[in-house]
């Protein structure tokens, strides 16, 4: 038999994984480098948490190897580790789904959809049918950091905010199909929300970024 207090030193061990990922904003950091590299500065904006706790946070997430850092000048970027990161961040989701009824009560009222008016969707086999017959334009509406750090080939980039001032820029008489970064962003719903609003023909893609990159398809833009 195998020494109990060994043992127990390696499951310890694993357990670090779990405890750094055992914080909502912890998970939300992993969602938003998910998309795109970042310094603390634009993490503690787009998470709204102050710099020293960001910090803090990521340290944390850093013990346990889901994130890496580099130097941009004198700037520390926080990156995921890698993509077996953002796979067991994705696989999280889809387990507390599963397993909470609570996350599908959150995740309508966040997305706006408990009154039962979710917006119209399609998946990804959908969505690149439609682009190679020439059916719709895809917008991405992260913002540009995000987009710049890879995207859906083809895609046009505009930012949800800046939506309602350049709807010029879509064609009128094309559908469009908006998209976000994964299953749980409220951008492109908004989109459509805003598109359809417009008088604008207008779907989302089912999920977004995060899954389009877990399933290995291309990727425009990607350092």
């Amino acid at each position: 038999m195998g020494d109990a207090g060994r043992k127990s030193e390696l499951f310890d061990q694993l357990a670090r994984v779990g405890k750094a990922m055992g914080s909502g904003k912890r998970l939300e950091l992993l969602d938003l480098l998910a998309q795109a590299p970042r310094g603390v500065a634009a993490l503690a904006s787009a998470a709204g948490l102050g710099l020293t706790t960001t910090s803090a946070h990521l340290q944390t997430l850093k013990r346990a190897g889901l994130v890496a850092t580099s130097r941009d000048g004198t700037t520390i970027r926080y990156r995921l580790a890698d993509t077996d990161v953002a796979a067991l961040f994705a696989h999280l989701r889809s387990v507390a789904a599963a397993r909470l009824p609570d996350v599908e009560a959150a995740r309508t009222r966040y997305l706006g959809i408990d009154d039962g008016e979710d917006t119209e969707h399609v998946d990804r086999e959908e969505l690149l049918r439609r682009v190679e017959a020439g059916e719709v334009v895809v917008l991405d509406v992260r913002p540009w950091q995000e987009f710049a750090a890879g995207h859906i080939p083809g895609a046009v980039s505009i930012p949800v905010d800046e939506l309602p001032v350049r709807l010029s820029e879509l064609p009128a008489d094309v559908e469009v199909v908006a998209y976000c970064r994964g299953a749980y962003c409220v951008l492109a719903h908004d989109a459509v929300r805003l598109l359809e609003a417009e008088g604008r023909r207008a779907v989302r893609l089912a999920d977004g970024m995060l899954e389009w990159r877990l399933a290995g398809l291309p990727v425009a833009g990607a350092a």
